[in-house]
């Protein structure tokens, strides 16, 4: 069902795009909050293993002034699951984020992309068109950079993909809570709110319970990167970002294990020059659901 959107209502509308990939097309879900003809659009994009509804609190902050998007990639929440599992990778995920700006219509767009969603932003935002015109406006990199460190790929890879059944969904937020504490203090309610949409109900033999609501074949081809692999992407990953010439906004959790100080220092000093907030209490990632964190966020945003 699509709701459909108004300043009154705390949800968003759900709707699809059609994207191509090897096997043919699959439809990539997007949540839609604020106006459909206001021409300034904000594309959140989350994590590796989340979906689009991590942005609600975000969303409704922006949703007064912005038409707010707000997708699950491929494989995740509602979208389909891709076929070939090895096409969960980033370039192809940019090239469904091309397919997605043309059915906003819209020359450009605000981004805020937490840790994959970043690195989605920041190889979206390094294309050009025929007039060297960028499809991004302003970027916010959250938590994320070119350079990744390896002990936090070994601890996501740790949990990727397993098989997990719950019972209900205070069971799952606290497994869930088990394996993030680097986002960051929440109450429960919090939580459980960030909690419910990454599950799926299902019944069987076993019973009613809930699943989490992405494919765990994504883990494949992030578990098939080899070392020789890892840097070559990494200095692909820098030759893009030192390419991109949008104001660009860096948040950093000050325990990140993923975004390190220096990588973050050597951001504000190279490509873009990104501006630089580092959230104390905070590892990877911020949810973007606190007040401080949303303010950063609107303020840069916002700004002329």
């Amino acid at each position: 069902m699509i709701i459909e959107w108004s300043p009154d209502m705390h949800e968003p509308r759900l709707d699809f795009v059609h994207c191509l990939d090897g096997q043919g097309l699959h439809r990539m879900a997007f949540w839609e909050w604020g106006e459909r003809d206001n021409p300034r659009v904000v594309v959140c994009v989350h994590g590796l293993t989340r979906q689009g509804r991590d942005f609600d609190t975000l969303a409704r902050a922006l949703a007064g002034d912005c038409r707010v998007v707000c997708p699950d990639v491929v494989g995740r929440g509602r979208s389909d699951w891709l076929a070939d599992p090895m096409g969960y990778q980033v370039p192809a995920y940019v090239a469904d984020m091309v397919s997605l700006l043309a059915r906003l219509g819209v020359p450009q767009v605000d981004w805020v992309g937490t840790s994959m969603g970043g690195l989605i932003g920041l190889g979206l935002a390094s294309l050009r068109d025929r007039e060297g015109r960028s499809p991004v406006r302003r970027l916010v990199l959250n938590d994320v950079g070119p350079t990744i460190n390896a002990a936090a790929v070994q601890r996501i890879g740790a949990y990727l993909g397993l098989p997990r059944r719950y019972a209900n969904v205070d069971e799952a937020a606290d497994y869930l809570w088990s394996i993030s504490q680097g986002f960051g203090p929440h109450t429960r309610e919090q939580w459980l709110a960030l909690t419910r949409p990454q599950l799926r109900a299902v019944k069987d033999e076993q019973g009613e319970g809930f699943v989490s609501a992405y494919d765990p074949r994504i883990g494949l081809p992030f578990k098939a990167v080899t070392p020789e692999m890892a840097a070559a992407g990494e200095a692909l990953l820098w030759q893009r970002y030192d390419a991109l010439d949008c104001p660009t906004l860096l948040l950093r959790g000050a325990q990140s294990d993923l975004l390190s100080p220096e990588t973050a220092q050597a951001m504000t000093q190279r490509g873009p020059k990104a501006r630089l907030v580092e959230l104390a209490g905070v590892g990877h990632a911020p949810t973007l659901v606190a007040d401080d964190q949303v303010a950063v966020v609107r303020e840069f945003l916002g700004a002329p």
